[in-house]
């Protein structure tokens, strides 16, 4: 193979092998896989995914093919998610969590396992995404997308000049600049910004959550929101935003001048995939879904749509040649060691986490 390729293939296996490491409070809960897989479904699936997060034309052509409809709810972080499960909503057949959260949803008993590596196109996991450290051996996740999360920054602005870092993003006080409304990755960000190593940041030392604390005591972006930051970005109503690399990939697309900001204190490395929750309504038809989605077609569809790599071997030959182009998707070796994979923290560090973004967020 040519350099470029030997280049992304090394950097992918370095990426994969992050995602496969142990991490601190992930387990595995028994259960039962239901049967033969189904060959075929009617009726509906509900699904609950990230906001602008699956390509509609996909969801079409499943059901064209399957003859299921799609139902499909957004959620903007997580822990929205997490709330909506544990307050009792049985009504989704299939959603669509992180890493870190694929494990604490395990924990508490709200997933199904159903053997997802023994599914017709569970063949089509890549190897090295198959034991990762959330669900050892795929028994309750399929691979979705995965990427990180840095900043996007469109270079009109003499500001991203400036920004090599969370510490210069946290203090830089530029006008039009928007953050996730997410408190992983805000708080392990300002973790970062003032010293905390990737390897503590589960840390329970109050201290350190204190001085994160003081840092984005004095961040006021105009806008914190998950959602519509691709849209801001084209619109010009904002230049500098936190931003998965799939979105800075697709605000590149329309605002060539946008780069993608790997901060020198590292940054999260995340997967999200595609579980089913106990009580799901439309078990059969779920499991049709999730197998549909891991064809490599389908999935390259979807990398295509979304602007992140996926999980599912073969997928790369019907991806989009700038989507395989661009640094912000593929992540440059000289990057790879600064990608460290999302914190699942214990619950003690889990609540320190929302008690700094509650403050910062009501303090705005």
């Amino acid at each position: 193979m040519g350099s470029k390729m030997r280049h992304r293939a090394s950097a992918i296996a370095a990426i994969a092998a992050v995602l496969a490491l142990s991490a601190c409070g992930s387990s595995s809960s028994d259960g039962a896989s239901s049967g033969a897989f189904p060959t075929a479904g009617t009726g509906e699936v509900h699904v609950y995914n990230w906001t602008d997060y699956i390509d509609p034309e996909q969801l079409k052509a499943f059901t064209a093919e399957t003859g299921i409809k799609v139902v499909l709810d957004t959620f903007d972080s997580n822990e929205t998610l997490l709330a909506k499960l544990q307050a009792g909503a049985t009504g989704y057949d299939v959603v669509v969590p992180s890493d870190y959260m694929v494990a604490q949803m395990v924990e508490l008993n709200l997933l199904q396992k159903v053997d997802v590596a023994g599914f017709p196109n569970g063949k089509n996991i890549k190897p090295n995404l198959m034991d990762v450290y959330w669900d050892k051996g795929r028994q309750y996740s399929a691979p979705w997308m995965y990427g990180t999360t840095g900043i996007a920054c469109n270079t009109v602005d003499p500001n991203c000049a400036k920004i090599t870092s969370w510490k210069d993003w946290f203090t830089i006080g530029a006008p039009k600049m928007d953050s996730l409304k997410d408190q992983v990755e805000v708080v392990s960000a300002a973790l970062r910004a003032t010293g905390v190593a990737a390897a503590d940041l589960c840390t329970t030392d109050k201290s350190k959550y204190l001085a994160a604390q003081n840092l984005l005591d004095g961040f006021k972006p105009a806008v914190i929101d998950s959602d519509s930051g691709i849209e801001r970005v084209i619109a010009g109503t904002s230049n500098i935003r936190q931003a998965w690399n799939g979105s800075a990939h697709r605000m590149k697309a329309k605002v060539p001048t946008v780069e993608y900001i790997y901060p020198k204190e590292g940054l999260n490395l995340w997967a999200d995939n595609l579980v089913i929750p106990v009580g799901a309504p439309n078990l059969d038809n779920a499991k049709i879904f999730i197998n549909w989605m891991m064809d490599p077609k389908n999935a390259a569809a979807e990398s295509n749509f979304t602007g992140y790599d996926n999980g599912i071997t073969g997928s790369d030959a019907f991806m989009a040649a700038d989507l395989k182009s661009d640094p912000a998707v593929i992540m440059p070796a000289d990057k790879v060691a600064l990608a460290t994979p999302t914190p699942n923290c214990s619950k003690e560090a889990r609540d320190l986490y929302t008690q700094v973004f509650t403050t910062w967020t009501t303090g705005q």
